[in-house]
């Protein structure tokens, strides 16, 4: 038998966060579930994401939704209990019987459930969601405390043209499920399919204790293609990672923008050597996914200056800035003392600066600014 949750529901009830429906006294619950026996990934509901544990990104969502009147993580494992508490969750310690690889999520809620009685609707959300907003769970709450409904969910809008699986038979063929071939629709034309994504359940206590997490009065929240990543496999990563970055949520407080890069030429963006041709002409190599990034950063309006100090020919640094279309500052000996001069120039803070260069700056390095951005590339 799993040992009682942290906190008896005499200390929850009196939770800190105000509730948006002041008139619904039923304790709403968030309920992450973070086992620490990932087969795909090694403890994947901790890895950094974009600077963030998984299940930060979720949790920070949870409290910033101002909706909930407690918000849990349940987990078998000591270190995804510490970053939980960390970032502001409390911590059912779920028992050995609904931690193994057969458990479902619903065995886990259940026991959630029966453990805490005082808890009236629980919140099922997926810790491999790291785009889910306040703003969803908003809308989701204001279903079930303001139109009644015994349980709600997310859902996302696909395309997809569904056919019939042709099993193991040779002489069968396969059959359109959704779809006329002879008059396949444009997607500008069809209102596509709506699909759960998996980002959360809102459930009542009376579905949870018939082993449901649907039924009754149900309804959707739909969330945009973009919000909806659920990171399965260890190829998902990055991806998840470049949209986490753009679509993510980051908190009350809105996030640092860097709004200059200065970057090392020598040693940066090249290996730090120059090649000579057999007629004399000096060359540099660059690599193209340097480039991508520059030209990312450009889109969001990051003001991108590469330094150099090395003799390089004009002719050659020319053909760089254009190619890069960046402007190159040469021979740059202080570059602590150029950056000082651009951000006076263009009424910046450290904050909004960031430099990227090699660990040969001696003097970016001894930099005491808790807000500067310094990415030191060692080769």
């Amino acid at each position: 038998m799993a040992a009682a949750s942290e906190n008896s529901l005499e200390r929850i009830s009196n939770a800190k966060r105000r509730r948006l429906d002041t008139n619904d006294t039923r304790h709403i619950a968030a309920l992450i579930l973070a086992r620490g026996g990932s087969k795909g990934i090694p403890l994947k509901n901790i890895k950094m994401l974009a600077g963030v544990p998984l299940i930060g990104w979720v949790i920070r969502a949870a409290l910033d939704s101002g909706v909930f009147d407690s918000v849990w993580v349940s987990t078998d494992h000591d270190e995804i209990e510490r970053v939980a508490r960390a970032w502001g969750a409390q911590v059912h310690r779920r028992s050995p019987e609904v931690s193994t690889d057969s458990s479902s999520s619903l065995d886990t809620i259940r026991e959630f459930s029966r453990l805490n009685p005082g808890v009236d609707v629980i919140c099922n959300i997926q810790a491999t969601s790291p785009c889910l907003h306040p703003h969803h769970l908003k809308e989701a709450v204001e279903c079930i405390t303001k139109e009644g409904c015994d349980s709600v969910f997310s859902v996302v809008r696909r395309y997809p043209f569904r056919w019939q699986e042709v099993k193991n038979e040779v002489s069968q063929c396969t059959e359109p499920l959704n779809l006329d071939p002879a008059h396949r629709p444009r997607r500008q034309d069809w209102d596509g399919e709506l699909c759960e994504n998996g980002s959360f359940y809102f459930a009542t206590k009376e579905l949870v204790e018939k082993g449901l997490l649907q039924g009754g009065k149900m309804k959707y929240v739909e969330m945009k293609p973009e919000h909806s990543v659920d990171i399965d496999i260890d190829i998902d990563w990055p991806v998840a990672e470049q949209r986490v970055l753009r679509f993510g949520y980051f908190g009350k407080d809105k996030p640092e923008v860097v709004k200059l890069l200065l970057c090392n030429l020598s040693g940066g963006l090249t290996d730090g050597q120059i090649y000579i041709s057999a007629n004399g002409e000096e060359m540099v190599s660059i690599n193209t996914r340097d480039q991508a990034g520059i030209d990312m950063l450009k889109k969001e309006g990051v003001k991108v200056i590469l330094l150099e100090k090395d003799p390089i020919a004009k002719a050659l640094a020319d053909i760089l800035s254009k190619r890069m279309s960046c402007r190159i500052l040469q021979d740059v000996d202080d570059k602590l003392k150029k950056v000082q001069e651009l951000m006076e120039k263009k009424g910046l803070e450290w904050k909004e600066v960031a430099y990227l260069g090699e660990t040969g700056a001696p003097r970016f390095s001894q930099l005491h600014q808790p807000n500067a951005m310094i990415i030191f590339l060692i080769k």
